[in-house]
């Protein structure tokens, strides 16, 4: 019966199958031994897994055999084994295992890093090569695991050539009526997979693990850069216009604000501070974005690594936020949170999207202020769209540039750390210490001119190859993510130890935050535990230490230091000032790109694309989530801000008023 289907003709075609089928299942197979404790092992449910993936894996390697069953199909029968035929034959073959083995490869590192298949994050990184290939090239062996790569081909070259594959195939006598049925079948599977089969189809199970390792990672690849943006209302639950905006501006009016258009689809409104006795304090203020820093590495928000020992100290002398979320696990994720100070959006984060120029942003509120505003990276901006982001929403750029340019339309100063300024430099920039540095020049610069000045700094030191200058912490450098964090802890230190001797320290409010956690990964599709983030605000005149324990959002923090600052302000934020919430006013925003999430005293609701809705109750000892029946009153809410967030994105409603 096999060989009925596939003639000797489509002996070579055969083989490049079965050979992607059993690299598939194997890396299947490693893959579930190696996270068998975080996944579903019943065994009925490690079957089905299995089962999915194989069809998958079938789906994926039809796309890939196609091209060449067609050649096989129209080629005629006097050129087999020709110069040409071999030609196309051998390079066919050779390519398209190449493609297999190092994707398989890249598999591993990707899942290392994000415990999932090929998302949207891999076809981003395609755009960013200079980055991710320095980063790589800085992780792991290269040349030995190109070697590998390499090795493993030619085996499978030579054991093809030793079974005398190529033989068979050159030499066949296959008709045209014989070719017809392998090609209509690889042909009718292809269809199937690209008109009727989605990549989401493959998750069948309420364990993310599950769902993840039933996927095949070519395909998801492939399905990642058909589409990285989803519609909110196509794949969303939505409710009326009109009730989700009234109830949105109901949440948002605790906040002492006054609605310009109070019956129109917008959010604009005027905030005023409750004592107008009280002047507005205009000191420059420096926001520290910390890359993937989990609350759990801080001893402070009970962690036991002992590696925060600066952040940890700041904590008892600052406004110290222990029940903060990040809204999402991307540093653009969290640029967009607290920038925008909106819930996240479905798909990609709005900073890589098309209109995201000329917004509304915590950088207008600085403006309206008379604050100079400026965005510090110690990399090239141009990675993540970061340049086009904030250069096109009013912040000068400081980075570490090599060559590409703002856009045209973009009218901010663009100012290069040189490399005099650098004394440690990876895949992402240069060390903490150097950004530092670059700061407080840029701060003692500013000062002389007497304008206040807003400075958004994202660090990059924490962040895979965990390289660092050495001799300066006790764990060596690029070895651990907990060596990374001590590092970026002890700059912090070393930056408020030099900070503290300039003339402009009294006057300077810092605040730290993390950008996302460590990890996000776990058994659920939104774990809550991964999103909880350190926060600070720090040397705010007038205002004593305190703990704040309110759950709360990164969207929140700076609408909070306005209030501390007693600014009054027109605003267009969906943040709250968290000293002022009261116990129902208190949530969090959490979200990957397809599901969306509203915390809210221990329950969450989760809206996923499809239209599915999923309700639970926190248990915080061991981070379950219990499923309990819809609760509708939560259920409108959480609707109406994720409906109106993604209304307001796709309506120009996040512009500056002209």
């Amino acid at each position: 019966m096999w060989n009925k289907i596939f003639p000797k003709r489509f002996e070579l075609l055969k083989v490049y199958v079965l050979i992607f089928m059993f690299i598939a299942f194997i890396l299947r197979f490693c893959l579930t031994f190696w996270y068998f404790p975080q996944i579903d092992g019943s065994l009925l449910t490690v079957i089905k897994t299995f089962f999915i993936g194989f069809l998958f894996d079938l789906g994926t390697v039809s796309f890939f055999a196609l091209p060449y069953a067609l050649y096989l199909l129209i080629i005629p029968q006097k050129l087999y084994g020709s110069l040409l035929d071999r030609t196309v034959t051998y390079i066919a073959y050779g390519l398209g295992l190449l493609i297999f083995l190092f994707s398989f490869f890249a598999e591993i590192t990707f899942w290392e890093e994000f415990e999932r298949r090929f998302n949207f994050i891999a076809v981003d990184y395609l755009i960013y090569t200079y980055e991710v290939v320095k980063n790589i090239n800085e992780s792991y062996p290269i040349p030995l695991l190109l070697g590998a790569i390499l090795s493993v081909l030619f085996v499978f070259i030579y054991l093809t050539k030793k079974a005398k594959v190529f033989q068979k195939t050159f030499h066949s006598d296959t008709i045209l009526k014989d070719k017809l049925i392998p090609t209509s079948l690889i042909i009718f599977i292809a269809a199937l997979f690209a008109l009727f089969i989605k990549n989401e189809d493959a998750e069948q199970f309420s364990n993310r693990y599950n769902n993840e390792l039933a996927k095949t990672g070519i395909y998801s690849f492939f399905a990642a850069f058909r589409s990285n943006e989803l519609s909110y209302t196509e794949f969303y639950n939505t409710i009326d216009e009109d009730q989700a905006f009234a109830t949105v501006k109901q949440k948002l009016a605790a906040s002492n604000g006054v609605f310009s258009q109070p019956t129109e689809r917008q959010i604009y409104r005027t905030i005023t501070h409750a004592d107008s006795l009280t002047p507005a304090q205009k000191p420059n203020v420096i926001f520290i974005c910390i890359e993937s820093l989990s609350a759990s590495y801080l001893n402070s928000l009970g962690g036991e690594f002992d590696i925060t020992p600066t952040l940890d100290s700041l904590s008892n002398e600052s406004l110290f936020f222990t029940n903060l979320y990040a809204t999402g696990t991307r540093t653009v994720r969290g640029m967009e949170a607290i920038t925008l100070s909106i819930p996240p959006t479905p798909g990609r984060s709005i900073v890589k999207r098309d209109k995201n120029q000329d917004l509304f942003t915590i950088g207008d509120v600085f403006k309206q202020q008379g604050y100079e505003r400026n965005f510090f990276y110690g990399g090239d901006g141009y990675f993540d769209n970061m340049n086009t982001y904030f250069g096109g929403n009013g912040f000068n750029i400081i980075d570490r540039g090599r060559g590409f340019l703002l856009d045209s339309n973009i009218k901010t100063k663009r100012t290069n750390i040189d490399d005099d300024e650098v004394t440690f430099e990876n895949a992402w920039g240069v060390c903490d210490e150097d950004i530092y540095n670059k700061v407080l020049k840029e701060a003692d610069a500013a000062h002389l001119t007497e304008t206040p000045f807003f400075n958004f700094v994202m660090t990059t030191s924490n962040h895979r190859p965990f390289t660092y200058p050495e001799n300066k912490i006790d764990i060596p450098s690029g070895t651990s993510r907990e060596g990374a964090i001590k590092y970026t802890d002890y700059a912090i230190g070393n930056f408020l130890k030099e900070a503290k001797t300039k003339p402009w320290f009294n006057n300077t409010v810092f605040v730290i935050m993390a950008d996302h956690c460590a990890s996000s990964a776990g058994r659920w599709n939104l774990n809550i535990d991964k999103y909880r983030i350190p926060a600070l605000i720090f040397n705010v005149e007038n205002v004593a230490p305190q703990k704040i324990e309110k759950l709360s959002s990164q969207i929140d923090m700076f609408p909070t230091l306005f209030s501390l600052l007693n600014w009054d302000y027109d605003s267009n934020l969906f943040g709250m000032d968290i000293m002022k919430m009261k116990k129902e006013d208190e949530r969090a925003f959490i979200g990957n790109y397809r599901n969306l999430g509203l915390l809210k005293d221990r329950k969450l609701m989760i809206l996923s694309d499809q239209h599915i809705v999923n309700y639970y109750e926190w248990e915080t000892n061991n981070d379950d989530l219990i499923p309990k029946a819809i609760d509708t009153n939560l259920l409108n809410e959480t609707i109406s801000f994720y409906q109106v967030a993604d209304y307001l994105y796709r309506n120009d409603g996040l512009k500056l008023k002209k």
